[in-house]
């Protein structure tokens, strides 16, 4: 094993918390924004922002009504391991205003991507940031596939996807779209 391939190998260790991940995210309309990865820390932020997200964008997220986040929720979403679980935030000052998250099924170089915006900051290239930033990092660590299931009235997502300069493959069935991205960078 070469140097670089055994520091590659090392800097993915599960557990430890990627600062390389720390970036600025400034949009078209000037405005600054933080994405970072998400600590065990940020369980209340994470139920503030889960409680600032419309009825609809909570559906559209949990395929169902889902107000609150249980606690055992919260600790799955805050609790990962950087490696094969992945969750990135994005803060406008103290406040979560974004959340994308990838997965990784058992054993496979591909994982189930989910991400959501809190509505007031909708339209701004925040969930086309959160992918790019996930598909780079699931990248790195081996991840060749991003996979999600979605509504086909969710049309922002489906619109963060197509735009995203990804190869995309589908499949619907029962108002349901399930998407493919091929991340392999280009």
């Amino acid at each position: 094993m070469t140097l670089l391939e055994e520091t590659n190998r090392e800097q993915f260790l599960p557990w430890r918390y990627p600062e390389e991940l720390i970036a600025e995210v400034r949009v078209t309309e000037g405005a600054k924004f933080r994405l970072r990865p998400i600590r065990s820390e940020d369980a209340e932020k994470l139920v503030v922002f889960h409680a600032h997200l419309s009825f609809d964008s909570i559906y559209r997220r949990y395929f169902s009504l889902h107000p609150v986040l249980s606690a055992d929720e919260v600790r799955h979403f805050t609790q990962v391991d950087f490696v094969d679980r992945l969750a990135l935030v994005i803060e406008d000052g103290e406040e979560l205003v974004a959340v994308g998250r990838y997965d990784r099924y058992p054993q496979s170089p591909t994982a189930e991507v989910a991400f959501v915006v809190r509505d007031d900051y909708q339209h701004l290239g925040l969930g086309h940031r959160l992918l790019g930033a996930l598909a780079e990092a699931a990248w790195a660590r081996g991840i060749t596939t991003l996979c999600a299931e979605t509504m086909l009235v969710n049309r922002d997502m489906l619109a963060v996807f197509r735009h995203s300069g990804f190869p995309m493959t589908t499949s619907s069935e029962f108002g349901e779209i399930s998407v493919r991205l091929s991340i392999e960078p280009t």
